[in-house]
């Protein structure tokens, strides 16, 4: 196995097989990547077991063919401090030994035998849907904040993807909860019937989002009884689904809330922040003091102090107390597109609606906490 390849081209993939990777070593092999050389192109495989990244480079001169594994961690560490777009010289020495050499610098790269390397069945029979790259990743980012960490509730660790319909057209819907906050976010697709509802792991979204981040190309879907596959050029990411049941979401979407809170957007992130600062602990929470035309934010923290900030807002109602834990409000903010936050409110306890008026398809569920 002979080959040389530019050190971008090769470190761009590399880069993605890094979230990918075991860092836990249970497995040796599942530390490596896989790399093989066939048909005038360079594969590159990375593996947890769970998701897996596959990755085909045309932009390669092919000596000898062949495949082996090496660290993933260890070659791209390597490659990062290697001069932009040098010359890569691989030659495979031995079983367990790959020569790189670059410049004025030479390695020799321990390895594992192929043969070790999980091999994977790439049958798809469900229906291949086509997606808008740029508008997937909105989707992704606007309802991955609200994925649980709690492994107890396996099924929450994740984003529920399905098929919803409104006003006779077809969305894609995201769902995520960790049960103090929801968020959701929908993209209309062409209708479809074949379409098998799935929950994504929490590791496939972030590899998502890394991976469309800088693309505007179309973006294949497929679906099977449990996995699903994302195709994006000559890159392939495949996961395992989480087996479990997604709760009825719907049944937590306040739809009586009377009371309208209208606030800037960007001010209210900031004063957030502000007040924030005298907590050592985020979770501690904020409290809100709602009147007609302004809201009033304050921190108390018995082992650091207090902090607050009046700002201009728009109540429909009378005066309200809230409290919220303060990094869910900044994350939901964050991902407002219109200048201005609106809150659909009832009362001090009940849940309460967060809208983007520029974006009509998706909505944010946060529960007050008691301070």
């Amino acid at each position: 196995m002979q080959f040389e390849i530019k050190r971008d081209i090769l470190l761009k993939s590399l880069n993605f097989v890094q979230g990918v990777v075991e860092k836990k070593n249970t497995l040796p092999i599942l530390s490596n990547v896989l790399l093989q050389l066939k048909n005038k192109r360079l594969t590159i495989v990375a593996t947890d077991l769970d998701v897996i990244f596959y990755d085909e480079l045309d932009d390669v001169k092919i000596i000898n063919e062949g495949s082996t594994t090496t660290s993933a961690a260890i070659l791209y560490d390597i490659l990062r401090k290697i001069s932009s777009n040098s010359e890569l010289k691989f030659d495979l020495k031995s079983e367990n030994k790959l020569s790189l050499k670059s410049e004025n610098a030479d390695f020799n790269l321990l390895c594992l035998p192929t043969d070790n390397f999980p091999t994977f069945a790439d049958e798809f029979e469900g229906q291949e849907i086509l997606l808008d790259s740029k508008k997937f990743v909105k989707l992704l980012n606007k309802t991955k904040i609200s994925i649980s960490n709690d492994d107890t509730r396996h099924y929450l660790n994740g984003i529920y993807l399905h098929l919803t319909e409104a006003n006779g057209r077809s969305f894609l819907t995201a769902v995520a909860t960790d049960s103090h906050r929801l968020s959701s976010s929908s993209l209309e697709i062409n209708e479809t019937n074949d379409f098998k509802s799935v929950i994504l792991p929490r590791k496939a979204v972030y590899q998502l989002c890394n991976l469309l981040a800088e693309t505007s190309d179309k973006l294949l879907m497929n679906i099977s009884e449990n996995k699903i596959k994302f195709s994006l050029g000559n890159i392939k990411l495949i996961s395992k689904v989480i087996d479990g049941k997604f709760p009825d979401y719907k049944k937590v979407v306040p739809t009586n809330n009377d009371k309208t809170l209208l606030v800037s957007t960007k001010e209210f992130i900031n004063s957030i922040e502000r007040v924030t600062t005298v907590s050592i602990d985020r979770k501690e929470g904020v409290k809100l003091l709602v009147n007609k035309d302004n809201l009033q934010l304050s921190v108390n923290s018995a082992n650091s102090g207090d902090g607050n900030e009046k700002i201009h807002a728009n109540f429909s109602s009378e005066n309200l107390n809230i409290s919220f834990n303060s990094k869910y409000l900044i994350d939901i903010a964050s991902e407002i597109e219109d200048k201005n936050l609106t809150f659909s409110l009832k009362n001090s306890t009940s849940p309460v609606l967060v809208l983007d008026n520029s974006d009509k398809n998706s909505f944010y569920v946060i529960m007050p906490m008691k301070i």
